[in-house]
C-alpha cells in the first residue's frame, strides 16, 4: 500500500472510533467559531477608532464619549462572553479526544488478549505498550487538532479574508499572493516529515522494549556483575533514537524555515502597498491600520496551520503503528457455530498430532496418539526438548495442532470456543506469574466474584492459609511485581489455591514442584495429589520420584511417545524411563 493510500485507510478506520461523538465535535468546532470570530472585531475597532472617533468632526467630549461607549461594548464581549466560550471550547475539546482515546485502549486490550502467545513470544512487551499509550496518545491530536483546531483557523482565515474584501479588494489579492507558494512548500516537506516521524515513534518504541526487559532482569543484571555492558548496550538503542530524532528534527526545522519565511514575507508586502496606496491618497490610515491588524489575524492562523501540519504528520505516523498493532491476526480463532465447553467429564484423546510453531520450522510433536480417560493422571517425562511443555500447551488450545486433532469427550476442541474450553482447565506452571496486587486479588483469578471464604477454603486446600495469616495484612498484603515478596513455593501454593477456587475438571502441572525445597516440595505435592482428586490431569516433571503414582506414564523423546505405561510396568521394562529412574535414583 503506497503512503497516500496507507494514509486515506488509516485516517477512515480513525473515524469509526470518531464517529459515535460527531455531535460533541460539532458542538466544540460551533463554540470555537464564535470564540475566534471575537478576535476579527479588534481591527474593525481600529479603523473605527482612527477614522470615524480621531479623525471625525467631532468635539473632544463627543470623541471621548463614542470612544467610552464602543470599548465599554467590547470589554463587555472580552470580560464576560469570551472567557466562558474559551473554557467550554477547551474543556469539550479535551474531553472528546479523551473518550475516542478510551475506546480505542479498550478496543486494543481486547485485541491483545486474543493474540497468540507465539505473537508475544516474538515481540517485546515495551514496543507494545508503546503503542497502547504513546502512539494512541499521540492520534489524539488527530482528533483536537485535526478535526477541530484546523477547521477553526481555515474558518479564521476565510472571515477575515472576507472582511478584507469588502474594505479593499486589491489590497487583499496582495495578501494572498503567496498562499499558492505556502500550499506547495507544506505538501514538499510534510510527506517526507510523516515518513521521519514514523521511524522516529519506532526507534521510541525500540529503546522503551529495551529498557521495559532490563528493568525487569536487573537481578540478572547486578549478579553476573555486567552494568557496563549493559549500559553500551542501552547507549546503542538510545543513540539509534538520537540519530532518527535528530534527522526529524533537521527536517522539520527545514520546514518551519522555509514555511515561516513565507508567511513572513506577505505582511511587509501588504505594509508596502497599502503604505503606498495612503500616500497617493487611495487609501484611509484607518484602512491601513485594519488590514495590518487583519494581516494578523489571517497569518497566525496560517503559522498555526504550519505547527498543525507537523502535530497531524506525528498523529498520523502513530495512527498507522496504532492499526498496525490492530492488524496482527489471530493464531486461534473461533469457528462461527463454535459451542460451549460446558459438562465436561475430561476424556481426551490425542488422534496423530503432528505440531510445528512456524512453517520453516520442524516438527515438534510428531505423529503422536495417546488416550486419556476420565480422572486419570498421565505423567509426562523424559529430557529437556522433547516436547512435553509443547504437548500440553496444546490442549487449551495456546497453539493449534497442524497435523491430526485432539478431541475432548470425543468432540475436537477446535469445535468448542477457545475462552469456554479453557475455563474447564486449570493450571499451575512452573513460573508462576502473580500480579502486583494482594494475595486474595491473585488468588481471585481462579474465580473472580468469589465469596471471602471460597477463597479461604482454596488456600488451606492449596496448604497456603497458614503462611498469608502470617503476613502483617493477611490476604491483603500486596505480593509486589511477579509476586517478588514471596518465596518460589509461597508462590506455588498461591497458583495451586487459584486452580482450586476455579474447580476445573481438567488440570495442568507444568514442572510445578521443581526448583523447590523439600519442604515446600512435600507441602505442594500434597495439595497437588488432594487437587488431582477425581480430575483428569496431566503432570510434566522432572522429579520421577514425585509422578510415581500416575496412573500412566508417557515418556517423550524428539517429539515423540517413546513409552507408556504405569511406573511397575515401565520398571520392570527396564527401557527409557528405567534408565531415567536409575539415573535420578543414583544423584
Amino acid at each position: 500500500m503506497r503512503g497516500g493510500d496507507k494514509t486515506l485507510s488509516s485516517v477512515k478506520r480513525y473515524m469509526k472510533f470518531v464517529k459515535p461523538y460527531k455531535w460533541q465535535i460539532t458542538g466544540t468546532i460551533a463554540i470555537g467559531i464564535i470564540k475566534f470570530s471575537i478576535p476579527l472585531l479588534t481591527p474593525l475597532l481600529l479603523k473605527y477608532v482612527v477614522d470615524d472617533i480621531l479623525g471625525g468632526n467631532m468635539s473632544a467630549d463627543e470623541k471621548t464619549g463614542k470612544l467610552f461607549a464602543i470599548m465599554g461594548i467590547m470589554f463587555a464581549i472580552f470580560l464576560l462572553a469570551r472567557p466562558p466560550i474559551e473554557y467550554y471550547r477547551q474543556y469539550f475539546a479535551q474531553w472528546t479526544g479523551s473518550k475516542i482515546l478510551y475506546d480505542i485502549r479498550d478496543s486494543l486490550f481486547t485485541h491483545l488478549q486474543k493474540l497468540s502467545l507465539r505473537y508475544y513470544a516474538n515481540t517485546r512487551a515495551g514496543e507494545i505498550i508503546s503503542r497502547v499509550i504513546n502512539d494512541v496518545e499521540q492520534t489524539k491530536n488527530f482528533v483536537i487538532t485535526g478535526l477541530m483546531n484546523v477547521w477553526l483557523d481555515i474558518f479564521t482565515i476565510v472571515i477575515a479574508v472576507i472582511i478584507m474584501f469588502t474594505m479593499d479588494i486589491k489590497l487583499t489579492l496582495v495578501s494572498i499572493v503567496l498562499f499558492p507558494l505556502y500550499g506547495f512548500s507544506v505538501k514538499y516537506f510534510y510527506g517526507r516529515l510523516r515518513h521521519l516521524t514514523r521511524v522516529r515513534s519506532q526507534a521510541l518504541a525500540q529503546v522503551q522494549g529495551h529498557l521495559h526487559e532490563r528493568v525487569q532482569g536487573m537481578p540478572v543484571i547486578r549478579s553476573f556483575a555486567i552494568e557496563d555492558h549493559e549500559q553500551k548496550e542501552f547507549d546503542k538503542e538510545n543513540h539509534n533514537f538520537l540519530s532518527k530524532a535528530i534527522d526529524h528534527t533537521s527536517w522539520n526545522a527545514k520546514t518551519f524555515a522555509v514555511v515561516n519565511t513565507i508567511t513572513d514575507v506577505a505582511p511587509l508586502l501588504v505594509i508596502a502597498f497599502a503604505a503606498y496606496q495612503v500616500i497617493h491618497g487611495n487609501m484611509t490610515i484607518g484602512t491601513m491600520v485594519a488590514f495590518i491588524a487583519y494581516i494578523d489575524q489571517l497569518y497566525n492562523p496560517l503559522r498555526r496551520l504550519v505547527t498543525s501540519s507537523t502535530t497531524l504528520t506525528q498523529a498520523l505516523a502513530s495512527m498507522d503503528r496504532v492499526f498496525e498493532l490492530i492488524d496482527e491476526k489471530y493464531d486461534i480463532t473461533d469457528k462461527p457455530d463454535a459451542k460451549e465447553a460446558k459438562a465436561i467429564s475430561g476424556t481426551i484423546q490425542f488422534d496423530h498430532v503432528s505440531f510445528k510453531y512456524d512453517e520453516k520450522e520442524p516438527m515438534i510433536l510428531e505423529d503422536v496418539s495417546l488416550e486419556v480417560s476420565r480422572g486419570e493422571t498421565v505423567a509426562l517425562v523424559g529430557m529437556s526438548g522433547g516436547g512435553k511443555s509443547t504437548f500440553i500447551s496444546l490442549i487449551p488450545r495456546f497453539y493449534d495442532v497442524t497435523e491430526g486433532r485432539i478431541l475432548l469427550d470425543g468432540t475436537d476442541i477446535r469445535e468448542y470456543r477457545a475462552q469456554s474450553l479453557r475455563d474447564q482447565i486449570g493450571m499451575v506452571l512452573q513460573d508462576t506469574f502473580l500480579f502486583s496486587q494482594t494475595v486474595k486479588e491473585n488468588i481471585l483469578i481462579g474465580k473472580p466474584g468469589a465469596t471471602d471464604e471460597e477463597v479461604f477454603e482454596a488456600a488451606k486446600a492449596a496448604n497456603a492459609h497458614d503462611f498469608i495469616l502470617g503476613f502483617p495484612e493477611g490476604y491483603n498484603t500486596k505480593v509486589g511485581e511477579r509476586g517478588v515478596k514471596l518465596s518460589g513455593g509461597q508462590k506455588q501454593r498461591l497458583a495451586i489455591a487459584r486452580v482450586f477456587l476455579k474447580n476445573p475438571p481438567i488440570l495442568v502441572l507444568d514442572e510445578a514442584t521443581s526448583a523447590l525445597d523439600l519442604e515446600s516440595e512435600h507441602l505442594i505435592q500434597e495439595a497437588l495429589e488432594k487437587l488431582a482428586e477425581d480430575r483428569t490431569t496431566f503432570i510434566v516433571a522432572h522429579r520421577l520420584s514425585t509422578i510415581t503414582h500416575a496412573d500412566k506414564i508417557v515418556v517423550m523423546e524428539n517429539g515423540k511417545i517413546v513409552e507408556e505405561g504405569t511406573h511397575a510396568e515401565l520398571m520392570e521394562k527396564q527401557g527409557h524411563y528405567f534408565a531415567l529412574f536409575q539415573i535420578q535414583q543414583l544423584d
